[in-house]
């Protein structure tokens, strides 16, 4: 490896650090020669799931998105080779054959980040899940091992949908702040409430049921994934991050509408522990 492309891994290391750290754990404990690549696609994926954060109105965010959009249409420019995280994403996708269209259909997804309208049902959201954190899994899968990628994308499919909803209810505190809801409105409205309501806050005990609905779907995808049956060890690191899932599912269920003011984010000593285990056991 050249000092630049060292230099390089080393920014995409430092960016999941500050940024993501399950996703930086999981790095180190993949095998070292995968450890570019991967903090590549993370990094990558850090940085267009802050956008919301960085930007005053969503058409901005829907440039910066379509800045990235472009160079997957069109291919790598100067712009991209200047850009650390750019430029070591396309190295990975160029070295292990990831499939461009999937990322595309990553930053189109990413585009519902930006506004506060709900999901209309349960189906747009793992759509939106399918999109962004399962595919993540199945490309972190495809650096790892091809092969066993392709086998276990039903595994990684659900372990996605599952990790997707206890990210959302990890920020709902930051969400709920800013009158963005990753609820879907055909759950809201079997407990009665709408997203109005729901993010005014008052009706605690329907509150309370919604995010236990919410937090049960992630737990139907979280079984569907285990009855795949056991990941192979080769692409098992792909899977770490979703370990966490159960945890903030689990606590969320307890807290109902104490979701909304409480962290939901298990120690950072339990979430290493977790993934260890699930190293041993191939399983989320």
């Amino acid at each position: 490896m050249s000092a630049s492309d060292e230099a390089i891994s080393g920014i995409c290391l430092s960016t999941l650090r500050d940024t993501d750290r399950d996703r930086y754990l999981a790095c180190l404990l993949s095998p070292q020669d995968k450890r570019d690549a991967l903090a590549a696609l993370y990094a990558f994926n850090a940085e267009i799931a802050k956008i919301r954060d960085v930007v005053r109105q969503p058409l901005a965010g829907e440039i910066r998105l379509q800045w990235w959009r472009g160079q997957f249409e069109e291919g790598p420019n100067e712009e991209s080779d200047a850009n650390p995280v750019a430029a070591a994403l396309f190295a990975a996708v160029e070295k292990y054959r990831l499939p461009r269209n999937s990322f595309i259909d990553m930053l189109d997804a990413r585009i519902f980040d930006l506004y506060d309208d709900p999901f209309p049902d349960r189906n747009a959201l793992e759509g939106y899940a399918g999109e962004t954190a399962s595919a993540l899994i199945q490309f972190a899968g495809l650096i790892l091992s091809p092969s066993d990628a392709a086998a276990s994308a039903s595994a990684a499919g659900h372990a996605g949908v599952a990790h997707a909803i206890s990210g959302a209810l990890l920020l709902m505190p930051h969400h709920s702040a800013r009158g963005q809801l990753y609820i879907p409105l055909d759950i809201l409205s079997a407990v009665g409430l709408d997203r109005d309501t729901f993010l005014a806050g008052d009706d605690k005990a329907r509150i309370s049921a919604a995010i236990e609905a919410f937090a049960g779907l992630g737990f139907d995808h979280l079984k569907k994934a285990r009855e795949a049956g056991k990941i192979p060890a080769t692409i098992m690191p792909a899977f770490l991050p979703a370990t966490a899932a159960e945890a903030v599912l689990k606590k969320a269920q307890r807290l109902g509408a104490g979701v909304r003011e409480q962290s939901l984010q298990p120690l950072q000593w339990r979430r290493q522990l977790r993934m260890v285990t699930a190293l041993m056991r191939r399983s989320v």
